[in-house]
């Protein structure tokens, strides 16, 4: 019985050891080069690479509160940088920045220095788009889904863990006077306490990081096609990729010129800009005074609310989602999840009829299911960006899609603010009244990214889609 499982996974392995030696089937790997030694494990393991993914999923966590805009202007400087260099400098370099600027945010003096503080540590700090790339390298191609996933769910874990920690260690010499005096170094600092906890984690993460692996394959691309990373990873590129690089092994197609990626890097800001909208939305319509067509609850229940899905996030994204992914594929699980999003988004302002113990209920369930069907169609995007460059691109393209996504995500949120602000003007208008506006008009981002997930708009690789 085992030697038959043996003789299973070595017949499965066998055309990725055939690709590795550019036909020759002898599995040879060259010694030395990372990206190989990465290679050589997934193909003589195909169960799920947990080391792997723990570093996947602290990574992420760590650099959950980076600087938009200062993360807009340098994410693709970076992910270039980890083509060139490997994942793991870049990686590693981004931790150490969150260690040294996180605590120096914590020691601001003024208003200008902690600006600038974030700032470099989002410019700095260049980490999230080479570890959606290790992801995707780390893992055989049916193990995608899990780790991409990770990276959705250590970020939006950290977005809640993050202020939960900040509001309840901030001003420790005023909630905990018997521990830190006003004249210690906390007293003088209020928000250096919270700060440093988090760099202190960073720093335990730092330390770990130099056991990752490095998938970054180093050798050279040899003329007689002995070893090639094309090869390794033809069944990632599109086919029409494939005959532009038939001529020359080191002929690279511009970035800007693949439709593939260009087109869901595309969706990922549009759904980015939807998510963070309705993020900011969802706060002030649950705390606003009902006759202004808000829910009247407490910034207690909200919390209670958003902390309820944090969980099932973490639930939905590690157990259920690579299941849908595997039936369905990234394309049709998010073209779903897109059409389930609008119904949804409709039924917000009705709620305000309800009163507890069912808006409770009701509130919750609808949070729940809308932030895991958003969740569900971002990662999806992540696995159509990563899939349609080969590895020596990679880098770049999740750099390239972090740039556009972060200048989204630093408008979406005064775009909301002021949306809202007009809507709670027109509480008595004929057409849409009050926030039934504000969530119509979030209904149109949805539906027209849901278009943008249909051809001729969005262009994939075959093997991306599963029809």
């Amino acid at each position: 019985m085992e030697e038959g499982r043996r003789q299973a996974a070595a017949e499965q392995s066998a055309p990725l050891l055939e690709k590795a030696t550019g036909g020759g089937g002898n599995g040879v790997y060259l010694e030395g080069c990372p990206g190989c030694a990465v290679d050589r494990r997934k193909a003589e393991n195909p169960g799920i690479p947990y080391g792997s993914l723990v570093y996947i999923w602290i990574v992420t966590l760590c650099t959950g509160a980076s600087f938009m805009f200062g993360r807009c202007l340098t994410s693709t400087i970076w992910g270039i940088a980890a083509d060139r260099i490997g994942r793991k400098p870049v990686v590693m370099f981004g931790i150490f920045s969150v260690v040294v600027f996180n605590t120096l945010f914590g020691l601001s003096v003024s208003y200008w220095m902690a600006i600038a503080t974030r700032f470099l540590l989002g410019a700095l700090n260049g980490l999230l788009g080479p570890i959606k790339a290790y992801a995707i390298e780390v893992c055989r191609p049916e193990h995608e889904a899990l780790a991409l996933s990770l990276v959705s769910t250590a970020w939006g874990i950290g977005l809640i863990i993050g202020p939960a920690i900040g509001g309840y260690l901030a001003l420790p010499a005023e909630k905990f006077p018997n521990v830190f005096s006003p004249e210690s170094l906390f007293g003088r600092f209020p928000y250096l306490l919270p700060c440093l906890c988090t760099s202190v984690f960073a720093a335990a993460v730092l330390i770990s990081c130099i056991w990752m692996p490095e998938t970054l394959h180093k050798h050279k691309v040899n003329d007689n096609g002995n070893k090639s990373i094309e090869a390794l990873e033809a069944h990632l590129i599109d086919p029409k990729e494939k005959v532009e690089q038939s001529g020359s092994l080191n002929t690279k197609k511009s970035l800007f010129k693949n439709w593939p990626l260009m087109s869901s890097i595309i969706i990922y800001c549009v759904f980015s800009f939807h998510d963070m909208a309705y993020t900011e939305v969802f706060s002030l319509w649950a705390e606003s005074d009902k006759k202004y067509g808000g829910l009247s609850l407490s910034s207690e229940d909200v919390g209670q609310v958003l902390a309820v899905t944090g969980a099932s996030l973490l639930v939905y994204q590690l157990l259920i989602y690579p299941r849908i992914n595997k039936v369905l594929g990234p394309i049709k699980s998010s073209q779903i999840a897109a059409i389930l999003c609008i119904p949804i988004l409709f039924a917000y302002p009705y709620m305000t009829y309800l009163s507890e113990p069912g808006l409770s209920i009701v509130l919750n369930i609808a949070s729940v299911i809308k932030n895991n069907l958003g969740v569900t169609i971002i990662t999806g995007t992540f696995i159509l960006q990563n899939n349609a460059v080969p590895q020596d691109q990679r880098g770049a393209a999740n750099g390239l899609s972090m740039t556009g996504m972060s200048f989204f995500k630093a408008v979406a949120p005064a775009g909301a603010g002021i949306v809202f602000s007009w809507a709670q003007k027109r509480q008595h208008a004929f057409f849409f009244p009050g926030d039934q506006m504000v969530f119509v008009l979030l209904n149109v981002v949805e539906l027209l990214g849901l278009i943008l997930t249909f051809k001729p708009f969005l262009a994939v690789p075959e093997q991306s889609d599963r029809d």
